[in-house]
């Protein structure tokens, strides 16, 4: 893929670097890049994937103006897309469910569906300048199957309920803490550490490293089609609320929000 591209894959000695390239958006999620990165993963032959991006940004989420603003329409695949996962987002679908290990060195802010990005990394390599936050409330929606399924395991319960529920913002080093990453390194050394750790991983059997993430799944993850389901169930319905609409208008108009409970 070319450089102008909202996401440019190279492939080099068995590890596979895709990084998100709409740096003017804060790398927010469009419905090209949500196919680009599906299509990425399950097409990919690499033994590991570092997720990254260009910018300052990690990933700011949706496109706040085509998805949730309602300015574009799906492309005519989309809704084919969705239903060959039975609901859940096509491109976490391809994400949860491959058995290349997942290496996310997150460059900078990692909020609503960016922090679920993370999430579905196997290993977490935070640069000091990233943030974390699960957005989705405010903007009067649920998260997406891996908030729901992956955040809990990582820092416990009680911790995840606040971040769900606050929407709240945390910096590299809190989540380092709380065990969301496992590494915290100065910006200028975050590649670095993700390839070091990458090299590690394919310079192993792939064939043995495939059947123990394998593994990790079937032992210690949901259903996450069946998550994915409930998940899209109630942001399509939530998306059909006031308080979901006025999250959205607030943002874009930047003020305050106000919640009527409908």
């Amino acid at each position: 893929m070319s450089d102008d591209q909202p996401l440019i894959y190279e492939e080099d000695d068995h590890i596979g670097v895709i990084t998100l390239n709409r740096p003017e958006a804060m790398n927010s999620m469009s419905y090209q890049l949500y196919a680009d990165l599906e299509d990425t993963v399950r097409q990919s032959t690499a033994r590991v994937l570092v997720i990254t991006a260009h910018g300052r940004a990690f990933c700011a989420g949706d496109d706040v103006k085509q998805i949730l603003g309602g300015g574009e329409p799906p492309p005519a695949d989309f809704k084919d897309r969705s239903a060959a996962t039975g609901g859940l987002t096509p491109a976490a679908d391809a994400l949860l469910n491959t058995d290349i290990p997942v290496i996310a060195a997150v460059n900078g802010a990692a909020v609503g569906w960016g922090m679920e990005l993370a999430l579905m990394a196997d290993i977490r390599v935070a640069s000091t300048h990233a943030k974390f936050g699960e957005l989705f409330v405010i903007r009067g929606l649920c998260c997406d199957a891996p908030g729901l399924g992956r955040l809990a395991a990582l820092v416990g319960r009680e911790k995840a309920a606040e971040l769900l529920f606050t929407g709240e913002i945390i910096g590299a080093a809190e989540a380092k803490e709380i065990g969301l990453v496992g590494y915290c390194v100065p910006h200028e050394e975050l590649m670095d550490k993700a390839m070091e750790i990458a090299r590690k991983i394919a310079g192993n059997p792939p064939l043995a490293v495939q059947a123990l993430k394998a593994g990790l799944r079937r032992t210690v993850e949901p259903d996450w089609r069946d998550v994915g389901r409930w998940a899209i169930e109630q942001i399509r319905y939530l998306r059909g609320t006031e308080d979901s609409k006025e999250g959205v208008a607030a943002f874009l108009e930047k003020r305050e929000p106000v919640y009527q409970g409908r």
